[in-house]
């Protein structure tokens, strides 16, 4: 077996980077997943005439329509704060007009989104999927809006939301997990330390 000697102090800086970022990915994965498992039973709460009473789905796919609808409020969210949007996103939770959350124009996009996985997924006629997307998705943010509100609430949390989204940062600044992993920056992603490190 090879003993390797000489090792330095500049040894653990070299992969104190990766550490770091490695921490990132395995947080805001954790968040993320938590917040899936929350915001199902949300969604599940909501769903009674909308799905689980609803003659259009099938009882055994229940469960499959309450996480697509789930899947898809999480991941329209993400989606925007991807694209640079985290503005919006926050200003949703932040100072939403409850009362007109069905005409909030990223609402209305998770709506589109959930109708169309219905459609698609259940064979709900197209009609059907917007009926059913147009009473529960507002419903639902609302209530979410509500919780991530709430100190009391420990379930849903904004700022572990963000964090979730944005990869650790939580705003402008956050770090970018794909450029972490994969490069694309000036400075290389997690694969190209890797490389550097360990060749």
């Amino acid at each position: 077996m090879r003993v390797l000697r000489g090792s330095s102090s500049r040894d653990g800086l070299k992969f104190a980077p990766i550490i770091r970022c490695l921490g990132i990915i395995v947080s805001a994965t954790i968040n993320t997943s938590t917040m899936i498992d929350q915001l199902i039973k949300l969604v599940q709460a909501n769903a009674g005439d909308a799905i689980v009473n609803n003659q259009a789905i099938p009882n055994q796919q229940n469960d499959a329509a309450i996480e697509t609808v789930a899947r898809q409020i999480m991941g329209g969210l993400q989606q925007r704060a991807a694209q640079g949007d985290v503005s919006q996103v926050t200003s949703l939770f932040n100072g939403a007009d409850l009362s007109a959350m069905g005409g909030n124009s990223m609402v209305g996009s998770l709506i589109s989104n959930v109708a169309g996985e219905f459609a698609g997924r259940f064979g709900v006629s197209p009609q059907i999927a917007q009926s059913i997307a147009s009473g529960l998705i507002p419903t639902v943010m609302n209530q979410f809006v509500n919780k991530t509100n709430d100190p009391n609430d420990k379930a849903f949390d904004l700022q572990d939301m963000l964090k979730g989204f944005t990869g650790g940062g939580g705003g402008g600044g956050g770090l970018n997990l794909g450029e972490l992993v994969g490069g694309g920056g000036s400075g290389g992603g997690l694969a190209d330390m890797l490389g550097k490190i360990l060749k």
